[in-house]
């Protein structure tokens, strides 16, 4: 399973964002997004769109926080990272601090794909792509748009 995992667009798409997404079997936007025309945009790269709210969204039908499972992996999606490790998930995928981020704390993997309009500390613009395994295994490459 291939799900291509973006934060933080903040109005904007580059370019190359439909190309990034080919290839997989899902897209998880982690907020930020701001305006809703974005998420269409995004709807039409063919994948299924699984988006959480961010502290930028006004759309109140986007849930904060969604909780999932892939291949056996219990996954929290969230905009912004949790002050405590969470209890009976495997990987927390976040966005805000437009920074990327792939650490462990507490036996949890925390990702963060980084920031597709205004990166943080030095990092490019960045996008994600996270693959699970049948067998649970899991593999996290960043993509930078620059």
């Amino acid at each position: 399973m291939k799900i291509f995992v973006l934060a933080d667009t903040h109005d904007k798409l580059p370019a190359n964002l439909e190309a990034l997404a080919a290839g997989s079997d899902e897209i998880w936007h982690l907020g930020d997004v701001c305006a809703p025309g974005i998420l269409e945009t995004i709807e039409t790269f063919g994948p299924p769109v699984t988006i959480v709210r961010g502290n930028c969204d006004s759309t109140f039908e986007w849930p904060f926080t969604l909780d999932l499972r892939r291949n056996g992996i219990r996954l929290r999606l969230v905009h912004v990272p949790p002050e405590a490790v969470p209890e009976k998930i495997d990987v927390v995928l976040h966005g805000h601090t437009h920074v990327p981020r792939n650490e462990v704390l507490g036996g949890v993997r925390f990702l963060n794909p980084g920031c597709v309009t205004r990166p943080n500390r030095g990092a490019p613009p960045s996008v994600a792509h996270l693959m699970i395994a049948a067998d649970g295994r899991i593999e996290w490459r960043l993509a930078t748009l620059c």
